[in-house]
């Protein structure tokens, strides 16, 4: 009999985190408010979308069930009003036990990654206070800046030794009233991407470290444009070198010309292999004995329709493609968001033209020091 009761305690436990898998417990007592309805959030991309509503009883506490998924933690955020709460950072089986007031202080057992989010949400919080503080006090910026630089290598410390929690993330994106605030130095692509690599060991599909990947990717981007142009003693543009027809790489500042136009175009819309013959041939052949030189970036990733094309219009200016599509590097490095784009580049800097024979061919002229 006793050895029954023994393995009906076992099973009722292992049918308990059974039951709780796939879904973590809010158990959240707010004081100061009693019988108040209040919004739950969940964070999806950038923003937090509404998960539910829920009312407080008589002593403020409420219990909430959040879906979560095993190996995949979810941001969760109690709030009244306008006003958040509480922050929290769930996993599968969690059973979060929040304290929380109406001014935004909390504190978190039962689930580690909520407490050390907690941790960095207090530490914003004391930032932005002490901010107030010597603004009110007509403080001068040598302690702003103190205080500035203080918070910067408290929070650095804090993901680089937390570098595999989720719970870091929200302090690599501090903001205040949509302002980035605390790591928005083209250098700090370097603490992003040793973030990102950490969590990427611990939580490969999670949709939060996907979407710290692409940030990451965007930051080295910028952090790769400015150190280029940082090392350039007389170009003021970012250099492109890519495959031309004949498998050579050409390098954009390779060219000895007056005026280049990096011009950005797709083999598959039509309407750009007609400008190529209607506008672009003829502004090439009038203006290349001029000082003219274009470098044509195809941003498809066929090739071989790419080529065909180039021989069949017998387009005389340099023509190269990485096969890259709309990942070639060559987009992000100038900015370009729609093709076609024609960008003008010498070595005082870089002219992006709208698209069209009247404009290109002022931007020319005058680039080309011709009067009209």
């Amino acid at each position: 009999m006793k050895s029954f009761k023994i393995f009906a305690a076992a099973f009722a436990a292992v049918f308990f985190v059974a039951c709780q898998g796939g879904r973590a417990v809010v158990d959240c007592t707010v004081d100061g408010a009693p019988d108040a309805v209040l919004v739950l959030k969940q964070l999806n991309g950038n923003a937090a979308d509404v998960l539910d509503t829920v009312k407080t009883d008589a002593s403020g506490h409420f219990r909430y069930k959040v879906k979560v998924a095993e190996g995949n933690p979810e941001f969760v955020y109690v709030y009244k009003g306008d006003s958040r709460l509480a922050s929290l950072l769930l996993e599968s089986g969690e059973k979060a036990v929040v304290s929380a007031d109406t001014l935004g202080s909390y504190t978190v057992e039962g689930s580690a990654g909520s407490a050390l989010l907690e941790k960095g949400d207090r530490a914003f919080r004391e930032f932005l206070a002490e901010l107030l503080n010597l603004g009110e006090s007509g403080a001068g910026n040598a302690e702003v800046n103190r205080a500035y630089l203080k918070h910067y290598r408290e929070s650095t410390r804090f993901v680089l030794e937390n570098c595999k929690s989720l719970a870091v993330i929200p302090v690599l994106y501090e903001s205040y009233n949509g302002t980035p605030v605390t790591f928005v130095s083209i250098n700090d692509a370097l603490v992003f991407r040793s973030v990102c690599d950490s969590l990427k060991t611990v939580y490969p599909d999670s949709k939060y470290v996907k979407a710290l990947e692409q940030e990451t990717a965007r930051r080295e981007n910028m952090f790769e444009i400015s150190n280029r142009l940082k090392n350039a003693e007389e170009v003021a543009y970012p250099n492109l070198s890519m495959p031309s027809i004949n498998g050579e790489k050409v390098d954009l500042y390779s060219l000895d010309a007056k005026v280049v136009m990096v011009y950005f175009w797709s083999v598959s819309d039509a309407t750009h292999k007609m400008f190529n013959l209607e506008v672009m041939k003829p502004l090439y052949e009038k203006y290349h004995p001029l000082g003219l030189e274009i470098y044509a970036v195809c941003v498809d990733s066929d090739k071989v329709a790419w080529a065909q094309t180039v021989k069949a219009q017998d387009l005389p200016w340099i023509n190269v493609n990485d096969g890259l599509g709309v990942a070639s590097r060559s987009l992000s490095l100038y900015n370009v968001q729609n093709v076609p784009a024609c960008i003008l580049v010498s070595q005082t800097g870089l002219t992006p033209v709208p698209v069209g024979e009247k404009q290109l061919r002022k931007a020319l002229e005058a680039g080309l020091a011709m009067k009209h």
